[in-house]
């Protein structure tokens, strides 16, 4: 059983989260919820939550307020927000478990199946990189937390040359040569890393545009990495990987 805590400002978001809770996750029992903040800081040292579903845009103190006042965080947590896309590709980067508002009782099945099959306390690192890419008034997320066997691995978008599918795994592939094995699909690291730099040119590959060599015409043509990879464009990829280049 999971003991989890709710704090949310919003009274009818708690109680929808609650009656999602009981009839989609009943391995999920709520302890206690909270629409302020504060008396949320005296419930998660009282009760001693395993999880805590956390809003973060609330009055007087947020919830980044909130876990820095915690300090140590031995909890997971699972951020509820109404923030937009761009908002949302920062979680992303961060690597860190959220859900939006309202409440897709799909994505709350899938979040809870994840965090039972691994233990996911949130890093300080990873909060600051979640604050500092929703802060950036740029559009364009500079560091990434990737999800690896034996913890999170930190790295520079820039540095990543391109990523390889392996069935329901990715390989990333940085410029100094280094392979990360990451959990998740090339479909997922393709939505998270989308932008001008990375482009989607086979089924199997994302690739960062400023790493490729050459290109190379004949039969389909291919694109040469820094690495001497070869990398096919797919048919139906190649308007796609012209227009991006036309565009500097």
């Amino acid at each position: 059983m999971i003991n989890a805590i709710i704090i949310d400002d919003e009274r009818n978001s708690i109680e929808m989260l609650e009656w999602l809770l009981a009839n989609y996750c009943p391995d999920v029992r709520v302890l206690a919820t909270s629409n302020s903040a504060e008396e949320g800081i005296n419930l998660i040292h009282k009760f001693k939550p395993d999880l805590l579903f956390l809003d973060i845009e609330m009055p007087k103190m947020n919830g980044f307020d909130l876990l820095e006042k915690i300090g140590n965080i031995d909890f997971e947590v699972v951020f509820i927000t109404a923030y937009d896309q761009f908002a949302v590709k920062a979680f992303r980067y961060s690597a860190l478990n959220y859900l939006l508002k309202p409440v897709d009782p799909e994505d709350l099945m899938k979040t809870i199946s994840r965090m039972n099959e691994k233990k996911s306390i949130p890093a300080r690192e990873q909060m600051e990189l979640l604050f500092q890419n929703l802060v950036k008034q740029e559009r364009q997320i500079e560091r990434i937390a990737l999800s690896s066997a034996d913890g999170l691995v930190f790295v520079q978008t820039k540095d990543i040359m391109y990523c390889k599918a392996e069935s329901n795994y990715t390989h990333v592939v940085l410029s100094e040569g280094r392979q990360i094995l990451v959990a998740k699909t090339l479909k997922e690291l393709d939505e998270t890393l989308s932008g001008k730099d990375f482009q989607r040119v086979h089924n199997s590959f994302l690739v960062n545009i400023n790493h490729i060599s050459k290109y190379v015409k004949g039969d389909g043509g291919y694109i040469l990495m820094p690495d001497k990879t070869e990398i096919t464009i797919s048919r139906n990829k190649r308007d796609d990987f012209f227009q991006q280049f036309a565009k500097f």
